[in-house]
């Protein structure tokens, strides 16, 4: 295996185990655990945005990187909203729409591609100036990104044992703050790909 043309992957597809790793480790209820599930979390945000970085750096973007990248983005996501809903965290209502958003996008994302069309990038599925601008723009995807990691890191910071009760309810109340803000931005940017499936069954 040509291990440069396909580190983009490899980076995507690591990202999902140190995830599984840091979530792992929340379940050991002591200081320790938390703060390498705390450091594990920020590789595994930080590993997103290596793996676009490194297709772009050996010229490997193709139809097969895309679908990693949004693979792996939905299984790391997932996975932490439904530990934080499991945890008693946060409402059962983040991984419910987490779910569905992704099975909803990535169906619909699946038919484009069958057609040559990709979530990203010149080719596109969005064709509307508003569509490209909310799923593909650095300013709703690093916001999105943004909103999405303050919540995990801040989340996971909360319950971390070594902050007083008073101290603990400021930082979950900003991470349950940024948790709604993440949970917007997930539906906010599946809007115009649903709106402009339609070209797609025609």
């Amino acid at each position: 295996m040509d291990v440069k043309k396909n580190s983009a992957n490899i980076v995507s597809i690591v990202r999902v185990f140190v995830a599984f790793a840091a979530i792992w480790l929340l379940y050991y209820h002591s200081t320790l655990a938390y703060l390498w599930a705390l450091a594990l979390t920020i590789i595994a945000f930080w590993m997103d945005g290596i793996d676009g970085y490194l297709a772009r750096k050996w010229g490997n973007s193709n139809p097969l990187g895309a679908v990693m990248d949004i693979l792996c983005d939905r299984i790391v996501e997932a996975s932490y909203w439904i530990a934080f809903a499991v945890l008693g965290w946060l409402p059962i209502i983040f991984p419910l729409i987490c779910v569905a958003r992704a099975f909803t996008t990535d169906g619909i994302r699946s038919v484009a591609l069958s057609q040559g069309m990709t979530a990203f990038g010149e080719s596109s599925m969005q064709s509307t100036s508003w569509g490209k601008f909310i799923c593909s723009s650095r300013t709703m995807r690093g916001s999105y990104a943004v909103a999405k990691a303050g919540a995990f890191f801040l989340l996971i910071l909360a319950y971390t044992p070594y902050f007083t009760a008073q101290t603990a309810a400021v930082i979950n109340n900003v991470a349950v703050v940024l948790a709604w803000v993440a949970i917007v931005f997930c539906v906010v940017r599946a809007i115009p790909v649903v709106a402009e499936s339609g070209k797609l069954f025609k």
